[in-house]
């Protein structure tokens, strides 16, 4: 593994909930803002800190509900992307971030373009991995979470069974992959414990719900995409059976100058291929290191 600065395993409070973060780099480096997605935490992200905070400066948050931060009971609070999204902004804005990379895996897509749309000024480029904004990256394995957008009460049986069985949990990680034996267990099964965990169903299907407004505003997003135009890193593992490769060619056509990689890896790549992706993204990066120049007063 290649050698990297610390990884420091931060708290700070937003909205009265504690919010759990990882940070590694130097405070004055480049930013790149990582964003999770379903069901795993700033954790996955750890191989890429040990490999690119030499330059970099990586933040990583855990969401609400999710890893090391505060998981109030679904009746309690209010399980949305937007709700997320928002809390994932003041916690941009507690820390001082001006502007950043961000790097967008699956739920992190749509949280991250409604960072984007909130305040394009920030965003200096795009890492797109294995994180959908178009209809076509959705087909057909989508079918179960459609109906259950339908009629959510006689549906969530076969949620349950589709998305939080340990085979459903051991096919996010291995996928397609016809070396499954390369793949450590414990990500599946440390996976399922944590969806095991006490009111982490009502959490996880209440944002299974939401996931219908993020459908609702491909559009929306897609029309951002053409208008600003932000250089784009697309990183695809070829083996992902969460989401379909269609993808890749749908954002290109929103993004006809996006740098495509596709990669022996799964839906989770940063744990199947880091030493790959690091080398891409700094090789990416470098090209653009101007654009990180900090606004008038404020921090990188």
């Amino acid at each position: 593994m290649d050698e990297g600065m610390p990884v420091y395993y931060r708290r700070v409070e937003i909205d009265g909930l504690s919010v759990f973060y990882r940070e590694s780099g130097p405070a004055d480096a480049p930013t790149i803002l990582l964003l999770h997605g379903f069901p795993s935490s700033s954790r996955m992200y750890e191989p890429l800190m040990s490999r690119l905070s030499d330059n970099y400066r990586l933040i990583a948050p855990d969401y609400v509900g999710f890893g090391y931060s505060d998981a109030p009971i679904a009746t309690e609070y209010s399980y949305t992307f937007e709700r997320l999204a928002h809390v994932v902004m003041a916690f941009v804005d507690a820390l001082g971030l001006q502007r950043y990379a961000m790097y967008l895996h699956d739920y992190g897509g749509p949280i991250g373009m409604r960072l984007a749309e909130w305040d394009a000024s920030r965003i200096v480029a795009l890492v797109i991995q294995n994180a959908v904004l178009h209809d076509e990256g959705l087909e057909p394995l989508w079918e179960t979470r459609r109906r259950f957008w339908q009629d959510r009460a006689p549906h969530e049986l076969a949620l349950r069974e589709n998305f939080f069985s340990i085979a459903a949990t051991r096919l996010r990680h291995v996928g397609s992959n016809g070396e499954s034996e390369t793949i450590n267990p414990d990500r599946w099964f440390d996976e399922f414990a944590f969806l095991n965990r006490p009111g982490q169903f009502d959490i996880q299907a209440d944002l299974f719900y939401s996931y219908q407004t993020n459908v609702a505003r491909y559009n929306e997003w897609q029309a951002w995409l053409r208008a600003h135009k932000p250089p784009t890193l697309i990183v695809w593992g070829r083996y992902d059976r969460s989401f379909m490769l269609d993808e890749v060619a749908a954002c290109q056509r929103d993004l006809p100058d996006a740098e495509v990689h596709i990669i022996d890896a799964g839906h989770f790549a940063v744990y199947d291929r880091p030493s790959e992706i690091a080398r891409i993204i700094r090789t990416f990066l470098e090209r653009i290191t101007s654009l990180f120049v900090p606004l008038q007063g404020g921090s990188s």
